[in-house]
């Protein structure tokens, strides 16, 4: 079965960092592009970075271009999401996102792209 865990969510004050851990399970990693993406109470979900595993290209949201880095660990079928500088409007739940095929750039945004989901991860970022 597949399976997205997320991890490493917590509660920092402004200009803190915190590293994301998604652990999959069941997926072909090498055919699967995945992402991260953010829910804050009230909003829609949005994009936030994605990696597709056939090139390792990635993807950033303007809003955290700069600040955050994706990447993955082929021998433990994991991505990760670092997040330095951290601001308030950072905070969200976040969800790692797993995709059945290489994204153009142009689709790696959208929540339609991706069949599979993890559970969430809280991010708190304190003002």
């Amino acid at each position: 079965q597949v399976q997205l865990v997320e991890s490493g969510g917590g509660l920092v004050q402004t200009g803190g960092s915190l590293r994301l851990s998604c652990a999959a399970s069941g997926v072909p990693f090498s055919s699967y592009g995945m992402a991260w993406f953010r829910q804050a109470p009230g909003k829609e979900r949005e994009f936030v970075a994605a990696i597709m595993w056939s090139d390792i290209s990635t993807s950033y949201a303007d809003s955290v271009k700069g600040r955050f880095t994706i990447s993955r660990d082929n021998a433990k079928n994991t991505v990760y999401l670092q997040m330095n500088t951290l601001k308030p409007e950072d905070t969200a739940a976040y969800y790692c996102a797993a995709s059945e095929k290489w994204l153009g750039i142009g689709q790696r945004t959208s929540v339609q792209s991706y069949t599979y989901w993890g559970q969430g991860t809280q991010v708190t970022v304190s003002s």
